[in-house]
């Protein structure tokens, strides 16, 4: 059976077939009752107006990118979950895409579906500043948990976060710390190690980093290996899947945590409170960053520019509030 066509509304409405374009594509130019008259004439005939001829009329396809470094982290679970809701409240289709950790999967990925959405919502990405700068040059680009010059953002507060650690770390009567690192390419992972690092004389500690590692469970234990090696009293993991699988590892040694060492990780994925011990970590609220990102979008869209890319610092740079959730991984130093 023949699908109904634009002319066959018209007919059914009693419109020219121009009214029944607008009516969909751009509905403030047709009146109420009219544009009434016509969604009613294609509901009886069944008619399903071609999303790409409606984006050719608007400019606009109702769809978002999310990429995701790897959606396989449960951080990015709660993340996803926001952006998702303000999206669909927005009447917008959220596309989510899997970089894999890996720049030449995100630039692909990108590159696929750079003439078929709005925009970009770049979440830990691992591309090189200067081809983000040329992609926020063309197309509308937010990023999350990472932040460039020009470019929109929303990123967790890592000083504040990092200084959170510090303190607490001190107050048990910690002199050091270990940092085992992430991904080289995450541009999060160098902001909470220079954070640390930074900081620690301040509060009367030693800051040493190891790795880099992939962050996961798996390789937690090649990084807690390595840590043991300079006998630390404290270790911060890049984040809570190295830090679980680190925790894993030190037990397999008969190392006890928190008796001979504390354990820190960051993101508060909903694992932490799953451990023996729970693991003590540095959360924000990913939620929120999530619907905020679907938001700064939604601005850019408004503009109906993409972003420059160069010059001068983005008014859209939004730094979110951390706080240290206290578990049982940290204790006091052992003496």
């Amino acid at each position: 059976m023949q699908q109904p066509t634009i002319y066959d509304v018209a007919e059914r409405a009693g419109v020219a077939p121009s009214t029944v374009s607008r009516a969909f594509g751009k509905p403030e130019r047709v009146g109420r009752a009219t544009r009434e008259r016509v969604i009613a004439a294609a509901d009886e005939l069944g008619y399903v107006p071609n999303p790409h001829a409606r984006a050719l009329q608007t400019g606009r396809h109702k769809t978002i990118a999310m990429v995701i470094s790897d959606i396989a982290n449960p951080h990015f679970f709660e993340l996803i979950r926001g952006a998702e809701q303000r999206a669909r409240a927005a009447e917008n289709t959220l596309v989510i895409v899997n970089a894999e950790e890996s720049p030449a999967i995100e630039r692909d990925q990108i590159r696929v579906l750079t003439r078929s959405v709005d925009g970009f919502i770049l979440a830990a990405s691992r591309l090189p500043d200067q081809e983000l700068r040329n992609l926020a040059s063309k197309h509308r680009v937010v990023l999350v948990d990472r932040e460039l010059a020009a470019i929109p953002s929303v990123a967790m507060d890592t000083a504040t976060g990092c200084r959170q650690i510090l303190e607490h770390l001190a107050s048990l009567g910690h002199h050091e710390f270990t940092y085992c690192a992430g991904p080289p390419g995450s541009w999060m992972g160098a902001a909470r190690w220079a954070a640390l690092s930074q900081g620690a004389e301040e509060h009367g500690l030693r800051a040493r980093r190891i790795g880099p590692y992939t962050p996961t469970v798996a390789n937690g234990g090649a990084a807690a290996d390595s840590a043991l090696r300079n006998r630390p009293t404290a270790l911060v993991a890049h984040n809570d899947l190295l830090g679980i699988g680190m925790m894993r590892r030190l037990a397999d040694r008969g190392v006890r945590v928190p008796e001979d060492v504390s354990v820190i990780g960051f993101d508060d994925i909903f694992a932490a409170e799953l451990t023996s011990p729970t693991l003590t970590t540095l959360g924000g609220p990913d939620a929120r960053a999530g619907r905020l990102a679907v938001e700064l979008i939604h601005e850019l869209l408004k503009s109906s520019q993409a972003g420059s890319g160069e010059g001068e610092e983005s008014p859209h740079r939004l730094r979110l509030p951390t706080s240290l959730v206290l578990r049982g991984s940290s204790g006091p130093a052992p003496q």
